[in-house]
């Protein structure tokens, strides 16, 4: 187990974490950005499974959020707007009437405070930063870690933490785009994916969430049993539509089993198994993506890679049916979720 440190771009650090069975997670401070992620196939072949772009300037702007830490609060805050306690609170609108994944503040462009972690059986990246208080207009001073643990289980664990001096809305998570064909070959039209989900949450034409959860079953938003993703992709059916034909939905986790997510990507023989104590996801397959960005490995296109972004739910704001994501003063914010890789 060791980790490597180069520097990259200006004062950009890229720490690269290798365990003893060779795979590799690369992580920049500037967002907390995973570059790469490099396991084997069937064969031995190793590969990158995440996009990244062909240069590091891209990630200044970054307009698809690549591999980047997202907060405060991940999703869209609709209408730029909340109430704590019958006080409403009005944020800086980044996306129309709406704030996506924390505004123009958001936790993807800040440089971040570096720690690293080398132990027998694991390592670590632990990232720290002070979002002051209203930076984009949300209350509170809140202190967060994400810390990055690679183990020899081929297991890349996110620990997300965060404690702030007022209530705040608070939902963390990282927004990579995977692609477990290896170096973007193929797009995810065969990807097989498994989800421990009977609901997802309805979306109106601005993809906020209309709070109404809907049922999976007889929709292609029914992966219980596992399906291939093209399925959707090539859907007529309204809620594939809206989007862009594919998915950029809030699945509610089930909780029965141990893992929420299985993917599985039958011409690598590369499969991926995701846990996580976050009541929810969005899975997003890139429907936006196109060649006006660069990627590394291969060209930038609509559902090149998927979105594994677990969290709470920002619609939770809006509709009490949903769990809150209001964090208390003084109360402790903690958050895990782990991505097994393997192949079969």
């Amino acid at each position: 187990m060791q980790i490597h440190v180069e520097n990259v771009h200006k004062d950009w650090k890229q720490f690269t974490m290798v365990n003893d069975d060779a795979m590799e997670v690369s992580i920049l401070n500037f967002g907390g950005i995973i570059t790469r992620i490099i396991t084997p196939d069937k064969h031995g072949d190793r590969e990158n499974i995440v996009a990244r772009y062909n240069n590091f300037d891209d990630y200044i702007k970054n307009p698809l959020y690549l591999g980047a830490i997202i907060g405060r609060v991940a999703g869209r805050i609709q209408h730029a707007s909340f109430s704590i306690e019958d006080k409403a609170i009005h944020l800086q609108a980044n996306e129309g009437d709406h704030v996506l994944h924390g505004g123009s503040s958001g936790f993807h462009q800040i440089l971040w405070d570096v720690t690293t972690i080398e132990e027998s059986d694991y390592v670590g990246i632990k990232l720290s930063h002070t979002s002051k208080e209203k930076e984009g207009d949300f209350p509170g001073n809140v202190n967060v870690t994400v810390t990055y643990y690679l183990n020899n289980q081929n297991e890349l664990s996110i620990e997300y933490k965060a404690i702030s001096d007022k209530q705040t809305p608070i939902t963390l998570t990282n927004h990579s785009y995977f692609n477990l064909s290896g170096n973007l070959k193929q797009t995810i039209h065969e990807h097989e994916i498994t989800l421990d989900s009977d609901h997802f949450l309805e979306l109106d034409e601005e993809l906020i969430p209309t709070g109404k959860i809907m049922d999976v079953d007889m929709t292609p938003f029914d992966f219980r049993s596992g399906h291939r993703l093209g399925i959707g992709l090539n859907q007529d059916f309204y809620q594939n539509k809206i989007v862009g034909a594919g998915y950029d939905h809030y699945f509610l986790f089930n909780h029965e089993k141990r893992h929420v997510v299985n993917i599985v990507e039958p011409r690598s023989g590369r499969q991926l198994f995701i846990s996580t104590n976050q009541p929810g996801m969005v899975m997003y397959t890139s429907n936006s993506v196109d060649s006006s960005q660069q990627f590394y490995e291969g060209e930038a296109k609509k559902h090149i890679a998927v979105c594994f972004e677990t969290q709470g739910s920002p619609a939770s704001l809006h509709h009490d049916n949903l769990d809150t994501i209001i964090l208390e003063a003084s109360q402790p914010y903690q958050k895990t979720t782990t991505f097994q890789f393997g192949i079969f």
